[in-house]
């Protein structure tokens, strides 16, 4: 804890220093954020002969001034996300954002008029308003239900008062800062303490928001009230924070700065998971422009060895083959790098981050640049044809602000058309967006699950549905252990679902091997997710003789001082096909448990292993997947389908299979998925649709060693080993298997044995 008090202590001083020297006035005029009189001069020389910026501008001029048709709007709030109030205040601030940088790019002042008209319009509603009628928020806002997206009206409010600050006379300026810009910083940062002090992406927002309006008001103390947070005497006594997010609290660094600094890792993974990077990025990535633009000695591109920047490539890593992300902790499954933040993260990036020609690739995807220099840069560089592809490798990103908080693992096998990825994930517990899912994995074929994450149970902006908010199954399904393909204790979600609790701990990597491209490796350990009981999980992505595709080796570990039960669900996509094991489905429908998420899982089949293999079949997109599990005569296995104690059908009717092992202190969990064939509704073939391996078995194990066999139906057999106490890639093994002695350097040993 010293440690940490003196570090902040630095970082507060230093950059204090930094910004006393340069807080007393900005040296251009207007605009000063994303755009500068420079730039705007520089953008004017290119229009007409950069065809994807013109496109661009072309696309936005059709938007706003079908807008400017309706006239202007600013009705008494009272909605939820996705009603009519609620939209229109935020097409209200994407459409007059753009209407100021379209003022600016083409100098037609029917856009600056536009943003006067509606500027002035907010200034006569905001002193009228109440906090919003709608209670639910830990912190109301007053044209929305949260502070949250008053921050976002602000950040996009702020560029449209920067494109117009000329345009508007003084009188008229000093009238919009008192009545409406200077109370509304106000308001969602010293009135709103809760929300504007934490280390979440919603005080990164308001943070921005504050910081933004600063910058074009020229206003020292909010801008320093934005990088550093609020002042310890302004913090209400016993301040708590419902909502899951780290309250900065006295002796520490808040503002845009610590969010900056505490979330992201020195890989630029950020803790919240890539559905709430990406939404966060453009705060992050706007005011770091801004800040370029206006105080370019704080150096932001720089701070935390540029992890800005690294964090968009953090992101684009975290993605399937359609560039949609992986729907880690509270994430929505078709979210990809094609959204508005994105664009906007992406363009800051090349421009400030060396112009990485692999970026205009993304941006060529995207089809759309942001109208300001960074857009500009790329779309001359595509113009200019110097893109490169942005090659998506396997990748270990580590969690926590130093790296030391476990993290998550991408590998990756592509041959030609087809790619296969696994996503393992053993980060720390993600803050109020974490689920409780500790080495937790999902499995794709291309951009196609074949083994699941669920992802957040919300219908976002579908006011119909809970306003549009997180549904209470986020808590009771989506956030429990058993949502996830990874071990369940005693029917009890990993840290008996308590987040305080969940927050103290992270995973242990132990092993990440992709060197050689045909057995990739992540292992990791959790030991703290049930007191008294270690886990470790080891995956390998295999590329080997005899089948058609790589196989995915699944070995878990768990050893416990006492005997329990443990759940190792696989929730899959698509059409169960064929199971080699008897199975019972009962007549009545009863659920699965009674807490932790089971009491929404429906017993469709009950079944046990009869045999050492267990075989389970399914199809999905035309592809066949078959999971091959090495059995024991006890265990059980249970067909599940989502949709128990759901009066409101607020969740999607998924299925699973459960590998239940009873009244044990140690066990091992091995399975093989294998993908294979293919089947066309056009010719109606079914090709390959039978699973290729013979036998998997575990060979052996004692305490420090692992070890598994894989046999394919010509005879061919590979042999997995993992040394579990040791990972060092020097240190000498000999183990004798079966009468064979096998030797080796380093952490595992693989071969084609026969």
């Amino acid at each position: 804890m010293m440690k940490y008090i003196k570090s902040n202590w630095l970082i507060r001083t230093v950059l204090g220093v930094l910004f006393f020297v340069f807080q007393n006035g900005i040296a251009q005029g207007h605009p000063r954020l994303v755009l500068t009189p420079k730039g705007v001069k520089e953008i004017k020389s290119q229009l007409g002969k950069v065809p994807l910026f013109d496109a661009s501008v072309t696309e936005a001029r059709k938007e706003v001034d079908a807008e400017m048709k309706l006239g202007i709007e600013v009705p008494i709030p009272k909605d939820f996300s996705g009603g009519y109030t609620h939209e229109r205040h935020k097409k209200n601030w994407l459409i007059t954002q753009k209407a100021g940088v379209l003022y600016q790019i083409t100098g037609d002042k029917k856009y600056a008029t536009y943003v006067k008209n509606m500027l002035m319009a907010y200034t006569k509603l905001y002193p009228t308003l109440p906090l919003h009628p709608q209670e639910r928020s830990y912190a109301r806002g007053k044209l929305f239900w949260q502070a949250l997206n008053d921050s976002n009206w602000l950040v996009y409010m702020s560029q449209a008062y920067d494109c117009v600050y000329d345009f508007i006379g003084a009188k008229d300026r000093g009238l919009i800062e008192k009545d409406l810009f200077k109370p509304y910083a106000d308001f969602i940062s010293i009135g709103s303490p809760q929300f504007f002090n934490r280390v979440h992406n919603h005080s990164t927002w308001g943070n921005v928001a504050v910081g933004m309006i600063a910058l074009v008001m020229d206003d020292a103390e909010l801008l320093d009230r934005a990088l550093y947070g609020l002042k310890e005497d302004t913090l209400p006594p016993g301040m708590k924070d419902n909502d899951g997010g780290l309250i900065k609290k006295e002796g520490q660094v808040t503002g845009f700065l610590a969010n900056v600094n505490e979330p992201f890792s020195p890989d630029g993974y950020y803790n919240e998971g890539p559905y709430y990077q990406r939404y966060a990025m453009y705060p992050f990535m706007v005011f770091a422009e801004a800040l370029q633009n206006t105080k370019p000695a704080l150096k932001i591109f720089e701070y935390k060895n540029g992890i800005l920047n690294k964090s968009i490539y953090a992101l684009l890593n975290l993605t399937n083959s359609a560039g949609e992300f992986f729907p880690l902790n509270d994430g929505q499954k078709g979210m990809s790098y094609y959204s508005r933040e994105l664009v906007s993260a992406v363009d800051i990036a090349y421009l400030y981050g060396g112009k990485d020609p692999s970026l205009l690739s993304i941006a060529e995807k995207q089809r759309r640049v942001q109208l300001d220099n960074s857009g500009m840069a790329v779309a001359l560089g595509i113009k200019n044809k110097l893109s490169k592809p942005f090659l998506k490798k396997s990748i270990d990103l580590s969690d926590g602000s130093n790296g030391e908080d476990g993290g998550v693992a991408i590998i990756r096998n592509k041959n030609n058309d087809n790619e296969l990825t696994l996503v393992l994930k053993y980060a720390a517990q993600g803050s109020s967006h974490g689920h409780f899912d500790k080495l937790s994995f999902s499995y794709y074929q291309n951009s196609d699950e074949v083994l699941q994450d669920y992802g957040l149970a919300r219908f976002v902006n579908i006011e119909q549905k809970g306003g549009g908010n997180y549904l209470k199954e986020n808590a009771t399904w989506a956030k429990q252990t058993i949502a996830h393909n990874t071990i369940i204790q005693n029917e009890v979600s990993h840290f008996e679902g308590d987040f305080e609790k969940g927050n103290l701990f992270s995973c242990e990597k132990y092993l990440f091997d992709v060197y050689n491209p045909k057995v990739q490796i992540i292992s990791a350990i959790e030991n703290n997710a049930y007191p008294g009981t270690d886990m470790h999980r080891t995956m390998v992505l295999l590329e080997t003789e005899g089948y058609e595709k790589p196989l995915l080796l699944d070995i878990f570990q768990v050893d416990s001082k006492n005997s329990n039960q443990y759940d190792l669900p696989f929730y899959y996509l698509g059409q169960m096909i064929s199971a080699n094991f008897k199975y019972d489905t009962p007549k009545i429908l009863e659920p699965l448990g009674t807490a932790f998420g089971y009491q929404h899982l429906w017993k469709e089949g009950i079944g046990k292993a009869t045999i050492e293999n267990t075989k389970f079949s399914w199809l999905n997109a035309g592809n066949f997947y078959t999971m091959t599990s090495a059995t024991n005569p006890e265990d059980e296995l249970l067909l599940v389908r989502l949709g128990a104690n759901d009066p409101s059908f607020n969740l999607r009717r998924d299925a699973g299979i459960i590998i239940r092992k009873k009244n044990t202190k140690k066990a091992t969990f091995v399975s093989v998925i294998e993908a294979h064939g293919s089947y066309s509704p056009v010719t109606e073939n079914a090709v390959n649709a039978v699973s290729s391996i013979a036998n998997l078995e575990l060979v052996y194990e004692d305490d420090n060693y692992v070890a598994v066999t894989i046999k394919n139906n010509n005879g061919n057999v590979n042999l997995f080993v993992l040394a579990t106490t040791n990972n060092s890639v020097t240190a000498k093994h000999s183990l004798k298997i079966k009468d064979v002695m096998y030797n080796w350097v380093g952490a595992h040993y693989d071969a084609l044995i026969k």
